[in-house]
């Protein structure tokens, strides 16, 4: 396979950013992609980063909560959240979730990395 243009998500090391939260991750110049399988239950806490945030469900069932407003992703609804946007999340089911990041996570870069 042409790695400079094609990248095989089963061979990119899973790596747990929050606990049942086991991302893969795709780095290009500009952008992050990260795709996620999450355990029903598991929590992301309240944040907020530079980066803009794009989230998609795949599979299942995921409530996020964004600058205090609350709604039940599903699979064919897209979540936009700006830049530096307070934001949380809960794995209602067992998911499949799929996020764009920009610019590059250099930490999820740095840690999907790490040997």
């Amino acid at each position: 396979m042409n790695t400079t243009y094609f990248k095989a998500l089963n061979e990119a090391k899973p790596v747990e950013i929050f606990p049942g939260f086991i991302g893969r991750f795709v780095h290009t110049e500009t952008i992050t992609l990260v795709f996620w399988e999450v355990k029903a239950g598991s929590i992301v806490p309240e944040h907020s980063h530079i980066h803009e945030q794009m989230a998609n469900v795949l599979e299942g069932s995921f409530e996020l909560t964004v600058d205090g407003n609350s709604e039940i992703l599903v699979p064919g609804v897209v979540a936009a959240i700006p830049s530096n946007i307070k934001h949380s999340g809960r794995a209602i089911t067992d998911c499949k979730l799929f996020d764009v990041f920009s610019p590059v996570r250099q930490d999820y870069k740095k840690r999907s990395e790490e040997g």
